[in-house]
């Protein structure tokens, strides 16, 4: 496709992050003086594709429009899954007049460090697929396949050790098998999707009454090719407490390189 698309930008924050374990929804936690919600609007707009933001926020969201952001925002409403809230979302861009052959850019309110060569870069290869591209990092670590497993425990009757197993509300895991990781991807955002074309994917999502766990699953579940972009390791998504520790220090030192180069 040799046509320039026009690129809009959405960021789903309408849910609460339940593993990060706060009182308030993570996307408003704060790191180095900003929300991560702020964090995530300025990361897109360091783009030159990108010039407004649609944030998707729960209902009874009372906080994202009291911050001020790095680009004009636009509001529309989440739903109870994140697909509900990205088709919600899509909706909204249709209506405001976007083409269905136009560029929708997804992106994590808790992925506050995407760094800009790398929304630059899946935005481009986006632009020559038919459907969209994503970027994921390839899996490093070794990765293991486990199993559950009953607790034995032992006692004496009499002098007879007896053995009984007990099913643990908690059961431990062990080894089941190594994965192969050679074709092992760990998916990011943003994805990047042709608007039309995730409007399909999205109602056949909702009519079919599939689970997915991001947008480009719902691709997958209709065998529909998606571009994958290899991206920075910085870009890390803040899930458990102790990410915040690093993404204050990958947000910092992102800060510096900037200014250096700005100097």
């Amino acid at each position: 496709m040799n046509i320039t698309p026009n690129v809009h930008a959405m960021i789903v924050a309408a849910g609460r992050g339940s593993r990060f374990g706060a009182s308030i929804a993570k996307q408003y936690t704060m790191l180095q003086g900003q929300t991560l919600l702020q964090h995530s609007v300025a990361r897109l707009a360091s783009s030159a594709y990108i010039d407004t933001c649609l944030l998707v926020v729960a209902a009874d969201d009372s906080t994202a429009q009291t911050l001020d952001f790095a680009l004009p925002i636009h509001y529309a409403m989440g739903g109870a899954e994140r697909w509900q809230s990205v088709q919600a979302g899509v909706k909204a861009i249709i209506e405001a007049g976007a083409d269905d052959s136009d560029l929708v850019v997804i992106h994590d309110a808790a992925r506050p460090a995407v760094p800009s060569h790398d929304i630059e870069q899946v935005i481009e290869a986006a632009m020559l697929e038919p459907y969209g591209a994503i970027l994921a990092t390839p899996v490093a670590d070794t990765l293991k396949e486990s199993y559950p497993q009953s607790t034995a425990q032992s006692e004496l009757v009499g002098e007879t050790p007896v053995v009984n197993l007990t099913v643990s509300s908690s059961p431990h895991s062990y080894v089941k098998c190594t994965i192969d990781r050679r074709h092992m991807w760990q998916a990011q955002t943003p994805q990047v999707f042709r608007l039309g074309q995730l409007q399909k994917v999205l109602i056949y999502v909702a009519e079919h009454k599939l689970t997915i766990t991001d947008e480009a699953s719902a691709f997958e579940c209709l065998d529909l090719p998606i571009r994958i972009v290899t991206g920075s390791r910085q870009n890390i998504k803040l899930t458990y407490p102790d990410d915040a520790i690093l993404l204050a220090a990958i947000i910092n030192a992102q800060f510096c390189s900037e200014q250096t180069k700005n100097n």
